[in-house]
């Protein structure tokens, strides 16, 4: 994950995105038990662009540096990698408000367990869910910032719903 870190700084550095954050499976192994996971999915920020193809200079850049493309991902190392333009303004938030965490020296920053819970609302699949679960019994979050978060982005209907489902109340 080291080779990821660096790449995503370097991406910053030269100015191809402007911020980014960790999120998914990987991103929950920041606060919780080791989850199976096959890949690195990494929300960017851009800068301000009349593109379509907001991805293509990522790929350029990866591309240079020998980072070749694998299906939907670019391999890193062991790693295959997902970038991911924030798509609302959660996620926009989610990378503003990312944690930095350490990987052999290099910065990585991490999307803060709060956010991951609500993204994962947000999509309310069934791994979703126990993605929320594991964070929350993990103590990384509680019900309170959850709520918060999700009545704020217009997801208190699902908040109370995963309640309902999950007797949590």
């Amino acid at each position: 994950m080291d080779q990821v870190a660096k790449l995503l700084n370097d991406m910053v550095q030269a100015g191809i995105i402007t911020n980014y954050a960790v999120f998914g499976a990987v991103a929950q192994m920041r606060y919780t038990e080791a989850v199976a996971t096959m890949d690195a999915d990494i929300l960017v920020a851009t800068p301000k662009t009349d593109r379509l193809d907001l991805l293509g200079p990522i790929y350029a850049f990866c591309q240079e540096r020998g980072y070749m493309p694998d299906g939907e991902a670019i391999g890193v190392g062991e790693w295959p990698v997902q970038f991911i333009p924030a798509f609302n303004d959660l996620t926009a938030e989610a990378i503003r408000e990312a944690e930095t965490g350490d990987i052999d020296g290099v910065p990585l920053r991490v999307v803060r367990a709060d956010y991951l819970a609500v993204i994962a609302l947000s999509v309310g699949r069934a791994k979703d869910f126990a993605r929320i679960l594991a964070l929350r019994e993990a103590g990384v979050t509680t019900d309170q910032q959850i709520c918060e978060l999700a009545r704020r982005f217009g997801l208190a209907s699902a908040w109370d719903r995963f309640m309902e489902r999950f007797n949590e109340k």
